[in-house]
């Protein structure tokens, strides 16, 4: 079988280049033929994905939750199963879907792996795999991707901490299937995956295949009490939090006092006003057997 490795060669501050002549030979030791597409943007990855299908290839993502995310909205509805080598700084597609974090050790995914069908969030013309947020978290992603100087998972915790020193409180207006709401505090997210920021379970029971988002909602405290809960995000602990509320939806219409950015998979997806959809059962990617 042919695979088409597109690969993001800046993910993870440049992680996939070291890494590419190892994971070739495995592809080649495990029987896959590689043909190797290096990306000049996620909408150039959605073409590759596009003329890999069109050829009867295996699309495969080699690099950042971001350019998981194009591939698989590049492939909605198609039928066609890409995969996944994790080689950006977080990884948390990966994390949750089971695929090792290891490029090489995630071949194996691709020749013994099974594929699943799960959902995708969609905003705008566009879809995402994970996690859509805005507010403390959307601007702690930000600074992350701003940041050169701090590496991996790390970069988001820097982000969170210099993002909740400048955070003033937002009101956030939802509509969730029709009913509305609205709170004062730090954060929406709207959750199709588990995990965000380099295993951040902001959405501990959230699954990408039960069709529905789990709606996360962080409410008003002091900064004081949002810093001494932050590590407790890692292990899911924050939803147990009186100021944190997880509800479940297929359509959020969401809104703010002012005009906060809303980031997905990683990747900025413009500003509120915004309506996210579930597009049920729209992608098919190779898991672990």
């Amino acid at each position: 079988m042919t695979v088409s490795l597109i690969v993001n060669p800046s993910a993870g501050n440049g992680r996939t280049t070291p890494a590419l002549a190892a994971v070739l030979a495995e592809l080649g030791r495990r029987g896959l033929a590689p043909q190797l597409e290096s990306t000049l943007s996620l909408e150039h990855a959605r073409q590759l994905a596009r003329a890999a299908a069109d050829a009867g290839q295996m699309p495969v993502a080699f690099g950042g939750d971001g350019l998981i995310g194009a591939v698989a909205d590049s492939l909605a509805h198609t039928g066609v199963s890409f995969g996944i080598l994790p080689g950006g700084r977080g990884n948390d597609i990966a994390r949750v879907l089971g695929i090792p974090r290891d490029p090489v050790a995630a071949c194996a995914v691709l020749s013994d792996g099974r594929d699943r069908r799960i959902d995708l969030g969609r905003i705008g013309r566009s879809r995402f795999i994970g996690i859509l947020s805005c507010g403390l978290d959307a601007q702690a992603n930000a600074i992350a991707n701003g940041t050169r100087w701090v590496h991996g998972p790390l970069a988001y915790s820097y982000g969170a901490l210099r993002a909740l020193g400048l955070w003033r409180p937002a009101e956030f207006r939802l509509t969730l299937d029709g009913t509305p709401l609205t709170f004062t505090g730090y954060s929406v997210a709207i959750a199709n995956s588990r995990s965000y920021g380099g295993g951040m379970l902001i959405a501990p029971d959230a699954e990408p295949d039960d069709g529905a988002f789990d709606v996360v909602l962080i409410g008003g405290m002091s900064k004081l009490r949002m810093l001494a809960h932050m590590p407790g995000i890692f292990l899911g602990r924050h939803v147990r939090l009186p100021e944190v509320t997880v509800l479940r939806a297929r359509t959020v219409t969401l809104a703010a006092d002012r005009g906060l950015a809303v980031y997905a998979d990683g990747e900025p997806q413009g500003a509120l006003p915004s309506t996210v959809t579930l597009d049920a059962g729209a992608a098919c990617v190779r898991v672990p057997a």
